[in-house]
């Protein structure tokens, strides 16, 4: 199946009311394993690389490896950038074959995030690929090297997304998807999350196009569900697969006596914790089957 951009993807999600999970991947096994639940359940399916961990190098591999799996795979993958801080990052993304991809300048006052913003989607679009902006800012809990420290404010209203802010930066900067801000975070939470459900179905009023969750990672089942409902078509996670992998191969090391074994076998149980994970999100956003 040929490599998807995110466009038709989400749009398909809005129009029938699931969601598409979004997975960061760091290498080909990862990607490999994640795809193959993803074909299990027959459902489309979005691999992501986090744009702190690219350098040169780094986003010509990934881009190269992820397209061969997505090639490979009977079901859709789209091939995405995530957090993307500068022009530049969306340019070599680009190059090295990501299908979508996202600048986040949700760091700026809105008038510098929309010409920011703007000026990535112009340039994507001219590519063919498609882009995402983030409107609001999702803070970060405790997490690795690519996040700042945990951020206490994750909750405010003076980070969430605006409404009324929202029609304009979609007008102006001709984005095909966006991020909100409603009350989760990135990594893993410090405290349990308060999504703001009234304003989110405020957004999904004034939004054109789909609405995107970061910090799906620990939040609960029933507010992703109910977040699905209000709009939601793409809902990120990566702490609780990496989470599931390392805590099962922690305790395979801790009862293998002889260290000299092959990866595979070694890897074989952390990578069934994080297909489980895998499918357990894409049966809760709604889109076994969809494939």
């Amino acid at each position: 199946m040929s490599v998807e951009n995110m466009k038709n993807m989400l749009e398909h999600a809005r129009e029938n009311k699931y969601a598409i999970g979004a997975f960061d991947v760091t290498d080909f096994e990862m990607a490999r394993h994640i795809v193959a639940a993803a074909e299990e359940l027959r459902s489309p399916v979005i691999l992501m690389a986090l744009a702190c961990e690219l350098d040169d190098l780094g986003a010509e591999v990934f881009g190269a490896t992820m397209r061969s799996v997505a090639q490979k795979a009977s079901v859709p993958v789209c091939v995405h950038l995530d957090h993307a801080k500068t022009y530049d990052e969306i340019v070599r993304a680009i190059e090295y074959g990501f299908t979508s991809v996202m600048l986040d300048a949700s760091q700026y006052p809105l008038e510098k995030n929309i010409k920011s913003t703007r000026v990535a989607a112009e340039y994507a679009h001219s590519c063919g690929v498609t882009i995402e902006g983030e409107l609001g800012h999702v803070g970060d809990g405790a997490t690795g090297a690519c996040w700042q420290e945990a951020d206490e404010n994750a909750g405010s209203p003076d980070v969430l997304t605006e409404p009324s802010e929202l029609k304009l930066f979609l007008q102006e900067t001709g984005a095909d998807a966006v991020a909100v801000a409603v009350g989760t975070q990135h990594g893993v939470y410090t405290r349990e999350p308060k999504l703001d459900f009234e304003r989110l179905e405020k957004l999904n009023q004034e939004a054109c196009v789909p609405l995107v969750l970061h910090g799906g990672s620990g939040t609960p089942d029933a507010d992703l569900k109910r977040a699905v409902e209000l709009g939601i078509c793409k809902v990120n996670v990566f702490s609780e697969i990496i989470g599931a992998f390392f805590t099962t191969l922690k305790q395979t090391l801790l009862h293998t006596e002889q260290m000299v074994i092959w990866p595979s076998v070694a890897f074989e149980k952390p990578y069934a914790a994080l297909q489980s994970v895998v499918k357990e999100k894409i049966m809760l956003l709604g889109s076994n089957d969809r494939a």
